[in-house]
């Protein structure tokens, strides 16, 4: 069995002025060989952004950007004709294909904090996409919800062999992992579980290949990548 612990403590932490970021994996000015990404997913970064600022217009191409949001609202406009808000519990699943510009602002006084979440396409230069749901967590606790996936049945469709889905799991309660692909990534929002034995906090990610049940040590919030590269 291939598994890896990646502690929340190993992240990359960039404190510049409004925005206080954690990396999971190499990005901007934060780069560790050791941590280059996970099979397609390439960008976790755990975002604080204070009040009346935020992502001014930039540009993306052939990347898939999951944006997650926790406590707050962040309003977006891009290049697309897409402008509104994202409210916690919500998710934005942005495809940005042959390129697109954007940008994410936190417009209210209180900090704004969300997950980015980059995957890698499988399918390169094909026309933008822009997906926004409702699904949170924690109004529906103790069970699996798919945000994305291949197939046009899921509530977002990402343009790569993976399924990403949330959970918010009480204490003294389980969920089991099917390994159906290559790696099993389950990234901690908050919380304590413990997934084969091993315990991962908050903030701390931990890479499987193999069936696990994941027991909740008090309530729990966290998201399983299942990837096939």
């Amino acid at each position: 069995m291939n598994t890896f612990l990646h502690r929340s403590e190993d992240r990359g932490h960039v404190q510049a002025g409004w925005l206080d970021t954690k990396h999971s994996f190499s990005f901007g000015s934060w780069y560790d060989p050791k941590y280059m990404g996970v099979g397609s997913l390439r960008v976790i970064n755990d975002d604080t952004i204070a009040g009346h600022n935020g992502f001014g217009t930039h540009p993306h191409d052939n990347m898939e950007i999951l944006t997650c949001v926790l406590d707050g609202t962040i309003s977006h406009k891009d290049s697309m004709g897409n402008e509104g808000h994202i409210n916690a519990g919500e998710w934005q699943l942005m495809s940005a294909g042959t390129g697109v510009r954007h940008s994410e602002m936190n417009q209210g006084d209180k900090a704004v904090h969300l997950l980015q979440i980059w995957v890698i396409p499988n399918v390169k230069d094909a026309e933008p996409n822009y997906q926004q749901i409702e699904r949170d967590p924690k109004k529906a606790p103790n069970e699996w919800l798919l945000i994305a996936g291949p197939n046009d049945n899921a509530p977002m469709h990402i343009r790569q062999n993976a399924e990403i889905k949330a959970a918010y799991l009480e204490k003294g309660h389980t969920l089991e992992v099917k390994a159906t692909q290559m790696f099993n990534y389950v990234h901690v929002i908050e919380g304590e579980i413990d997934i084969a034995g091993q315990t991962v906090k908050a903030g701390d990610a931990y890479l499987f290949d193999e069936d696990a049940t994941l027991s909740a040590n008090e309530n729990s919030q966290f998201i399983w990548f299942d990837l096939t590269n």
